[in-house]
């Protein structure tokens, strides 16, 4: 994927066509407002990958994600609709996995394919720059109807669990006290000739 892709689409009732970027530090005010917007607090509620019945407080902020564009071997893809930000998600190489993160879809567009050409996007991305032949990923274990996604898109539970960090307001308050991280993995097909 080069820093940035578009494509055109006639003009129609439909939403226009997505375009992937690498995101750089300017974006990052755009990018904690969007996470947050699709984890915590009210605004993430119209979208299904709410996490505001198991955490209050923040999902990222600023630094987390400055660092995470600083880091070698790291990536933040963007997406923008019209220029605004639609979603996005963290990669960063791991031996010959890449791991999945950081994924948001704005709540207001969620449902409608869009996490399913990131995802997918995201992938590709792995395989061409790093030749990864796996994604990893942790998510919230009583994340049942986010980890079927994921299970529908290829991905498998391993029976490997990370503890969540309590007392790290970082990562934001628990409201039940039995978080971990489930671990996930897909393996990737080689990259075509």
């Amino acid at each position: 994927m080069t820093a940035a892709e578009s494509t055109s689409a006639p003009a129609t009732d439909r939403a226009p066509d997505p375009v992937f970027r690498t995101a750089g530090p300017a974006d990052v005010p755009a990018l904690v407002a969007l996470v947050e917007s699709a984890y915590r607090g009210e605004s993430s509620r119209a979208g299904w990958t709410t996490e505001a019945h198991l955490l209050e407080g923040q999902r990222t902020d600023a630094a987390a994600v400055a660092e995470l564009l600083g880091r070698p071997d790291s990536v933040v893809l963007l997406v923008e609709r019209d220029g605004a930000p639609a979603a996005c998600c963290h990669l960063e190489r791991r031996g010959p996995a890449a791991y999945f993160g950081m994924f948001s879809v704005s709540p207001a567009i969620q449902g409608g394919g869009l996490g399913r050409r990131v995802l997918a996007r995201a992938e590709e991305w792995a395989r061409a720059a790093w030749g990864s032949t796996a994604m990893e990923m942790t998510v919230i274990e009583q994340r049942a109807d986010l980890i079927a996604w994921y299970e529908r898109r290829g991905f498998a539970r391993t029976g490997e669990f990370e503890p969540f960090p309590y007392g790290d307001e970082r990562f934001g308050v628990p409201l039940r006290s039995d978080l971990r991280f489930a671990k996930l993995v897909k393996p990737l097909a080689p990259q075509a000739g």
